[in-house]
């Protein structure tokens, strides 16, 4: 009998079909315990209750968009560790930068490939504070 504890995962998604659908797939093809929010405020009244081990959200939301989410995480000490993964239609570069600069651990875009999200979330579960520093260095780097 396998006594690992099941890795929670916490979709942050405004749009309720596809809030729905990436519930679905991270549960079945991932076998995560998914956990989702509607905005971004709803969105950190459930880490704090539900302490996830990895984080997927929106960017284009209401009340709290994504960076403004990521940013709130980061900024506190108790969920500065968290792993998110942006999961958004803006594909521009700036807004890929923004996102990455603000603490994103991967950015990645709609429509994301369900195998593929799920290869992603596996990834982001295992990056270290050591990693994350190593990024945020190459990105202020590349100034």
């Amino acid at each position: 009998m396998n006594n690992a504890r099941q890795l929670t995962v916490l979709v942050v998604e405004d749009q309720e079909d596809l809030r729905n659908l990436l519930v679905a797939t991270l549960t079945r093809l991932g076998h995560f315990r998914v956990n989702s929010a509607e905005d971004g405020v709803y969105g950190l009244e459930s880490v704090f209750i539900d302490a996830p081990d990895c984080i997927i959200a929106d960017v284009l939301m209401p009340r709290l968009n994504g960076f403004q989410f990521v940013q709130a995480l980061r900024g506190d000490p108790s969920t500065a560790h968290i792993p998110i993964i942006m999961l958004t239609a803006l594909a521009q570069q700036e807004n890929q930068f923004r996102g990455m600069a603000f603490g994103a651990d991967y950015y990645i875009l709609k429509p994301a490939r369900p195998l593929e999200l799920v290869q992603v979330v596996r990834e982001a579960l295992h990056i270290s504070e050591t990693d994350r520093a190593a990024r945020m260095k190459r990105l202020a780097d590349s100034f």
